[in-house]
């Protein structure tokens, strides 16, 4: 087949945009670009003659022949998009030229018994596993990051916010711990997904495989040998249950991105100033004010994991489809499905970017922690007072020094201290151990060390054969 500029490109694996970059998509990206589908497809069509040569159905000579012409590079891929707007998938132009390339002593054994949907399908899970692959070792590696942290910061005190305010004391340490639970909770889902989900597709036109006569089974076993592809039950053209679990284990990646990006972002916040990305010539600044230090690689972690949350929707409303073959649900999955991994792969990236050289100020958490002057301190008062006076009477007395200590702008510490009814059970020596913070921190250790441990004991569940 001659190559030609011809027709619409598609992209190739040198392709790269502006902002491919930006949002680190760029390895995910060429496993799910145009030439790798191409090639995914066309190892479907080379596995497909050799299980079909070695039940007899076609000549050894005639699978080798279609293996030597398997090489994508050998086909255009422009011509082969202006023809796929015309077929209305890929797979119809791209068996046809094979034909042609094979000549007429092979081209009669391409493609025997296959449907354009299995082509598609299975090559799509080709690239599936690939690209779990990929994100699985790369979220194991931002877990491990994240488990270094939390165990180097487990005492470092911080202010706990909920609804955005200041709450109790906890550590930086278990922040970390808690996004790294969530971390190994996602790769967890990512390695069982690429354990169960994915799968052969054979069924020809409608599910039967009836064009291959008794010896469909028998192909359908030596294609997924060949293709290291679980062999399911029966086809699943309109059975998109895989897909919607692949998305779903990407989507919780993202999500967990999102929410850990979203956590670093406030904290580098002008008003927070906790931590911060590392910097370096050309990163974080401003157009316009050079004060500025931004947080590049949160907010695209961000943005990325936006684009992947997105993507879920669409492939789990794709699962409802029209008796044997879907009427457009399934092709809704062929950008969407690359995009997701894509999106997904990028947050996990600009994550793991962001964290590499991340500056803490245990200084400013300390002095976030105080900045209410000792507030954040009445439920461990009300605690302490309530073993002596009982836990209504307790709060009562609290809340009172608590409107004492906003209207006069005391720290709660002194405005107690000045409480006959207070100090009548907590002296002075009671109330400066009530005020430390370091001591009323609960199980954040225990939590911690929980958290390393659940690591350790998952973190051995890698890719493994499918």
């Amino acid at each position: 087949m001659t190559r030609t500029t011809e027709g619409p490109a598609l992209q190739g694996p040198a392709a790269q945009t502006l902002l491919d970059p930006l949002f680190g998509a760029v390895a995910m990206a060429t496993l799910f670009d145009d030439r790798a589908r191409l090639g995914a497809m066309l190892a479907f069509e080379v596995a497909l003659a050799r299980a079909e040569a070695t039940v007899g159905l076609v000549p050894e000579m005639a699978a080798e022949t279609i293996a030597a012409h398997a090489d994508p590079d050998r086909y255009d891929l422009g011509r082969l998009a202006a023809e796929t707007m015309l077929a209305g998938n890929p797979a119809i132009p791209l068996v046809k030229h094979l034909q042609a390339a094979v000549g007429p002593e092979a081209r009669d054994h391409v493609h025997l018994g296959a449907t354009s949907q299995d082509v598609i399908d299975t090559g799509t899970m080709l690239q599936v596993r690939a690209g779990l692959d990929l994100i699985i070792r790369d979220t194991t590696a931002l877990a491990e990051t994240l488990a270094a942290l939390a165990d180097r910061h487990r005492a470092t005190l911080q202010i706990g916010r909920t609804l955005l305010q200041h709450a109790v004391p906890v550590t930086f340490g278990l922040k970390v711990a808690g996004w790294l639970t969530m971390a190994a909770r996602a790769r967890a889902a990512l390695v069982r997904v690429r354990g169960e989900a994915l799968a052969l597709q054979f069924g020809g036109a409608a599910g039967t495989l009836s064009a291959l006569g008794p010896e469909g089974l028998e192909v359908a076993v030596a294609l997924a040998a060949e293709l290291d592809l679980p062999l399911p039950a029966l086809p699943w053209h309109t059975d998109r249950t895989r897909i919607a679990e692949i998305a779903g284990a990407l989507g919780m990646v993202a999500g967990m991105v999102g929410k850990i990006a979203g956590d670093l972002v406030q904290e580098m916040s002008s008003d927070v100033a906790e931590a911060f990305e590392a910097t370096g010539p050309g990163k974080g600044g401003s157009s316009a004010m050079p004060h500025k230090r931004n947080p590049v690689h949160l907010v695209a972690a961000r943005a990325a994991a936006a684009e992947a949350i997105g993507c879920v929707p669409v492939l789990i409303g794709g699962m409802v489809q029209e008796f044997e073959r879907a009427a457009g649900n399934w092709h809704a999955e062929w950008r969407t499905l690359p995009r997701l991994f894509v999106a997904a792969h990028g947050a996990v990236v600009n994550l793991a970017r962001a964290l590499d050289g991340l500056e803490i100020d245990p200084g400013r958490m300390r002095a976030n922690l105080e900045a209410t002057r000792g507030l954040v301190m009445a439920e461990a008062a009300t605690a302490r007072l309530a073993a002596a006076v009982g836990k209504v009477e307790a709060r009562r007395l609290i809340e009172r020094a608590v409107a004492r200590a906003v209207a006069e702008d005391l720290h709660l510490e002194d405005a107690l201290a000045e409480d006959p009814a207070v100090v009548r059970h907590l002296g002075p020596e009671a109330l400066a151990e009530t005020f430390d913070p370091a001591g009323y921190l609960g199980a954040t250790e225990a939590f911690v060390d929980r958290a390393l441990d659940a690591w350790d004991a998952s973190r051995d569940g890698l890719p493994g054969p499918a």
